[in-house]
């Protein structure tokens, strides 16, 4: 009988404070050419106990200072998100607004990195927003269910309650639509937010 070895793991996940919330870090192979990396196997999300099937791909490019967020999604299904940097440098927000959940409220901000191996884990129900921080960044993520209008819903990224501490130079470039948008306490008095 031949011995089989199982694959190493290459991308190892790290839950952090926010239940479901997990950091990804993977290894980037550079040479004078540029670099190589995978930031998503689902046989190391299965090997960790991790589901995540991905069911669209969109890509972000934003300039310095634009800030995109807090957006959630209330689908039946839920939507999990696999982000990762590919051009430049951002700051990846992450917050907590399922009511019940101990971490409510609570903030997590991960810095990204096109030159860096590490990509983020985002659970369904709980808020996403980005900052560029460099000239320009771009985002790529893998979503678990289609992008459906209806079910989208913001926070107000600059809501006092929250305090995100956003990595502005300047004036923050956000779309009307976020500048617009309610407080986590006007979503909550609503009953527009997802519970634990």
């Amino acid at each position: 009988m031949v011995a089989t070895s199982q694959a190493p793991r290459l991308v190892k996940l790290t839950e952090l404070s926010i239940p479901g919330l997990f950091v990804l870090d993977s290894p980037v192979h550079g040479d004078d050419r540029g670099f190589f990396r995978e930031w998503f196997k689902s046989g190391d999300f299965e090997a960790a106990g991790v589901a995540f099937e991905a069911q669209q791909a969109n890509l972000s490019l934003s300039g310095r200072d634009v800030v995109r967020g807090l957006h959630y999604s209330v689908a039946p299904e839920g939507q999990s998100k696999v982000v990762t940097c590919v051009l430049g440098e951002l700051d990846d927000v992450i917050v907590d607004i399922r009511v019940g959940s101990p971490t409510y409220g609570k903030v997590e901000v991960v810095h990204l990195s096109a030159n860096e191996g590490r990509s983020v884990l985002v659970p369904r129900d709980v808020a996403h927003g980005y900052c560029a921080t460099s000239d320009q960044a771009a985002l790529a993520y893998l979503i678990s269910s289609p992008f459906n209008a209806s079910m989208e819903f913001e926070i107000n990224p600059f809501d006092p309650d929250i305090a995100v501490p956003w990595p502005l130079r300047g004036e923050p470039i956000l779309s009307a639509k976020d500048a617009g948008a309610p407080s986590l306490v006007e979503r909550r008095d609503a009953k527009e937010l997802p519970n634990f």
